[in-house]
């Protein structure tokens, strides 16, 4: 009863597009990947940061 099934998503996918549209469904996914690939660049170079503080650390000494 929890799980939706094929013919459950092919409904909601087509009320979903009778809503928004081809077009701005279109723009929707352009921002969610862009928010995406940005969220995992700010992961990148938070975990980076700390390496180099450390090289400086040492080449300070």
């Amino acid at each position: 009863m929890g799980w939706v099934r094929g013919w459950e998503w092919i409904i909601i996918l087509v009320i979903v597009l009778l809503l928004f549209g081809v077009g701005r469904l279109g723009k929707l996914g352009a921002e969610l990947g862009k928010g995406i690939r940005n969220f995992r660049e700010a992961l990148s170079s938070k975990q980076e940061k700390p390496e180099e503080k450390d090289d400086l650390r040492s080449e300070a000494s």
